[in-house]
């Protein structure tokens, strides 16, 4: 439903007033996110810090945007090198954990998914034949632009198969494994969930659920009853004997906005008519593993984009990002990197060996280097 946006929006956005059109549509603000997110990302392949041959598909006239500031280069690099590698984690800890080659695929479903091109890079990868449904999720404006775009494009179309369909007047594209479907993720999962991913989604599958600055824009109830959907899903197999899959979720979100920063950030993103009510309930970083574990989650952990980047990304990795642009702001950078983090669960069902619990729960991200903050 509700899309991405980028690790600086604490700072005065560039973006041209809102045209009346906009200005009647309440969602318009924070569906633009969405382009701030892509721009950024399309910033950041530009400079070699990221390596996407798909967002310029994604973004209007991709050859004529400005690159953005070296800080937003960096957080972009930060946020998808964190979700990249706990995505790629868990491909391989299903491929050991589980038994059989059917068991070992998994299925990814991102929430508000708006311009990402995740599913295309793991389609054009080692690890294509391990994906056994990839779901996208968003509001339907959202989807139709995104549905266009992937069908203009000959090297994204063809990573969808022989069997496309455009529906839901162009909201809706499926495929064999892709599907990009319009949901309003605001409103109860019985109307929304519930009605589409039964039909895609086996239970009995690892599944992994990526929200990238999506619940921070619902209220605590509204995200909690999304969770609680998987998780009842995931619970509730017709033979209660059965093993079920297990249940993953990656978040990536502000958090920590009572100091002054986050208050800036705050009136900031309220002149552009953006609210976080779902900041709200994380005051430190802390705070966030419980949105997981309050919800029999069986493990949660959370890190800060600051402590990613000081302990676990490599030293080759931070000596090339180095060579890429020239930074001053360091501890500006450390400041806006500490309201920002990925945070990540999993609920392990009944019925799976101690040997696969324990292997499920050390699934995340590893450490590369001692800290040096």
């Amino acid at each position: 439903m509700l899309p991405t946006g980028p690790p600086t929006l604490a700072f005065p956005s560039r973006r041209a007033p809102m045209d009346k059109a906009e200005a009647t549509d309440a969602d318009a603000p924070v569906r633009a996110t969405d382009n701030d997110a892509a721009l950024a990302r399309l910033s950041a392949v530009q400079k070699h810090y990221l390596a996407d041959p798909y967002i310029s598909a994604l973004v209007p006239r991709a050859h004529f945007q400005q690159p953005r500031p070296p800080l937003i280069n960096i957080g972009t690099y930060l946020r998808a090198q964190g979700i990249d590698e706990l995505v790629e984690n868990w491909m391989k800890t299903a491929g050991e954990m589980e038994d059989t080659d059917e068991e070992k695929k998994v299925q990814i479903v991102s929430l508000g998914a708006g311009s990402d091109t995740r599913f295309w890079r793991l389609a054009a990868g080692p690890h294509a034949a391990q994906v056994a449904k990839y779901v996208e999720l968003d509001l339907p404006e959202n989807t139709s632009k995104k549905a266009m775009a992937v069908r203009k494009n000959n090297a994204m179309n063809s990573l969808l198969g022989q069997d496309v369909k455009i529906e839901g007047g162009g909201t809706t594209l499926r495929s064999q494994v892709y599907n990009l479907l319009p949901i309003d993720l605001r409103h109860p999962p019985s109307t929304t969930l519930a009605t589409v991913l039964p039909t895609l989604l086996s239970p009995t599958l690892p599944t992994l659920l990526l929200f990238e600055c999506v619940l921070v824009y619902l209220t605590p109830a509204t995200s909690d009853a999304l969770l609680r959907w998987f998780v009842d899903y995931f619970t509730a197999p017709s033979n209660v004997e059965q093993r079920t899959g297990v249940l993953g979720a990656v978040v990536y979100e502000m958090f920590g906005l009572g100091d002054s920063f986050g208050r800036v950030m705050l009136n900031n993103l309220k002149a552009r008519n953006v609210l976080l009510p779902g900041a709200e309930p994380y005051p430190d970083v802390a705070s966030l593993p419980q949105r997981f574990l309050r919800l029999n989650f069986t493990s949660a952990r959370a890190l800060t984009l600051r402590h990613i980047r000081h302990s676990y990304i490599s030293k080759s990795e931070l000596e090339r990002l180095t060579t890429l642009e020239m930074l001053d702001e360091i501890e500006e950078l450390d400041l806006v990197l500490e309201h920002y983090a990925i945070t990540w669960g999993v609920y392990i069902p009944p019925g799976h060996s101690e040997q696969t619990k324990t292997g499920w729960v050390e699934w995340g991200l590893k450490q590369k280097v001692r800290s040096r903050a």
